[in-house]
């Protein structure tokens, strides 16, 4: 097993290597603009990390690994555009840097290259184990996205719902990462389903997290500013299980009336506190890392193969980006 560190290093490396045409840099420019602009990377380093845990080199899953980079950079900047998001990665977004019109278009060509990288380096019967994975995880982040979306005009969303909701939208994104380096590696399907199921555990804590760290976390490491799920009455863990608890009405209150910002966020902030959410999200978190560490029982690796995923896991329980 590489170490962490390595595996980025190699996804770096494949994303300076892509050659996208010289014209029209109004399409491409974007592109190589998202993708530059950093991240954790976990998607790619979980399809090489799984490839290499199989029994194959890493670098036998380099395109599939950057074709996932791709379609999850794809899925943020569509997502800035639905968000009126400012900021991604300390950075404008594509959207206040160019226009949505350039946003969307640029979006559209990363899904496309993000197909064509997918399918690169494959035999055919792992072309056709990578794309179905593949496209099957795309439809379910679509419509994770469009339960995001109708959620937002809803008062009547439940935990379960909002859970469901991240799978699609987040979680099955990592799940298929992790699949996608079992394909390449020739495991069987059920080290491919474990590790899929391993992932997509993995990934609901990811997405708590970062509802936690939106409301919780530093902006500056985090990199954008702190409060916007709360400004934009967005359906998270915290506020959904606020609203469902909260007997003083502060919460339905301040999803009815104009506020200022700041004291708004510090309103529904406080409220989350009295509540004891922040430890209870916190849990949360922890049972799903817990339930994606005993999923690599069911998956012959060796120790230090298991280790790498368990301190991944472990890592993501306190993150603070």
């Amino acid at each position: 097993m590489q170490t962490l560190s390595e595996y980025i290093s190699l996804i770096e490396k494949q994303i300076r290597q892509i050659d996208y045409p010289s014209e029209p840099d109004g399409l491409y420019a974007p592109v190589k603009y998202v993708l530059d602009g950093g991240g954790k990377r976990i998607r790619p380093v979980l399809t090489l990390a799984t490839c290499d845990a199989l029994g194959c080199s890493p670098e036998t899953a380099l395109s599939q690994a950057l074709g996932i980079e791709m379609f999850h950079n794809f899925t943020l900047l569509h997502d800035d555009v639905m968000d009126h998001a400012d900021m991604r990665r300390g950075r404008p977004t594509v959207h206040i840097r160019w226009d949505e019109r350039t946003a969307i278009l640029s979006g559209d060509a990363m899904l496309t290259m993000s197909s064509v990288i997918m399918g690169r380096n494959t035999t055919p019967e792992q072309y056709r184990k990578v794309m179905d994975v593949y496209q099957k995880t795309a439809m379910k982040v679509y419509e994770g996205q469009q339960y995001d979306m109708d959620f937002e005009n809803r008062r009547d969303v439940s935990v379960d719902d909002y859970i469901n909701m991240i799978r699609l939208k987040t979680a099955v994104l990592l799940g298929c990462a992790c699949a996608l380096g079992g394909i390449m590696a020739g495991a069987d399907p059920q080290s491919c389903d474990a590790m899929y199921a391993y992932g997509e555990r993995l990934g609901l804590a990811f997405q708590l997290r970062d509802d936690y760290l939106d409301t919780y976390g530093d902006p500056i490491v985090f990199g954008k500013e702190i409060g916007g799920d709360i400004l934009n009455d967005k359906k998270t863990w915290l506020s959904i299980t606020a609203l469902a608890e909260d007997q003083s009405g502060i919460m339905a209150d301040e999803l009815t009336r104009p506020s200022e910002p700041h004291e708004k966020i510090e309103r529904v902030r406080a409220l989350y506190d009295s509540l004891g959410l922040p430890l209870r999200c916190q849990q949360l978190i922890d049972s799903y890392v817990d339930a994606a560490i005993s999923m690599l029982d069911n998956v012959s690796m060796s120790p230090a193969a298991r280790n790498f995923f368990i301190r991944l896991a472990e890592e993501s329980r306190s993150r603070s980006h």
